[in-house]
Order: structure tokens, then sequence, then C-alpha cells
């Protein structure tokens, strides 16, 4: 077992694609009614609220979605961020699962908050 507690990844080894969690989801997750028909929503119901390439992450069944080099570029101005594994908390728990949390406070705002809005302002 390595006694390595604090992963520190290269900014080259930064992940380039958002992972779709529900691409693994054992049943697929039913789809957004609209509102109107209460039938299952299409990408064109979503388009006046919300822009395209967002409507296609969301009603995208890949597994991985490409982080646009923009974004990319603002979050190596504090990214990555420490990894750190909570190995004092696996043994409280008495768990043989491997517990880990990342510290976000290396950002500018201080927190994990411009991990979303910085996405959010691109698109």
């Amino acid at each position: 077992m390595s006694d390595q507690n604090k992963i520190l990844l290269e900014e080259r080894e930064m992940p380039t694609q958002w992972y779709n969690i529900l691409a693994d989801l054992p049943v697929p997750m039913p789809p957004p009614l609209h509102p109107g028909t209460h039938e299952p929503a299409t990408a064109e119901d979503f388009g006046p609220l919300f822009p395209m390439a967002l409507i296609e992450q969301e009603m995208t069944g890949d597994r991985y979605v490409d982080i646009p080099g923009e974004v990319l570029d603002v979050y190596k101005l504090w990214r990555p961020t420490p990894l750190f594994r909570a190995r004092r908390l696996e043994r409280q728990l008495d768990t043989p699962a491997k517990i880990f949390y990342k510290y976000e406070g290396v950002s500018p705002a201080g927190s994990h908050k411009p991990n979303t809005a910085v996405p959010q302002a691109y698109y």
C-alpha cells in the first residue's frame, strides 16, 4: 500500500474532458418533460433557454465531454488542485474504501465555485 497522502498533477496532466455519470447509470434517467405537452422534451424545446452547446452536453449519452480550450486556459490559472487521501477518516470509519478529497482553496475565489462559473460564463 502506498503511503502517499497528497497527489499533485502537473498542468499537462489536467483532465481535458468532463465525465458524464449518466453514461454509466444502470437504468437511464427519465427524460425531462415538456411542461405544455408532458411529452419528452427535445433539444429544440430548450433552445430559447440555453445555448445549443449546453443542450447537447445535457442530452448526450457520451461518457466524456470535451472541455473547451478557452475554459482549460482559465482553469490553468489555479488548477490542478491538490487531491488528498483521508486515511484517518478511513480508519475512523473502519472502511476498506479509499476516501479522497480535493482542496479547492487555491482558486481565486478560495472555493470550488469557479469550477462551474467559468464554463457558465463561457457558454
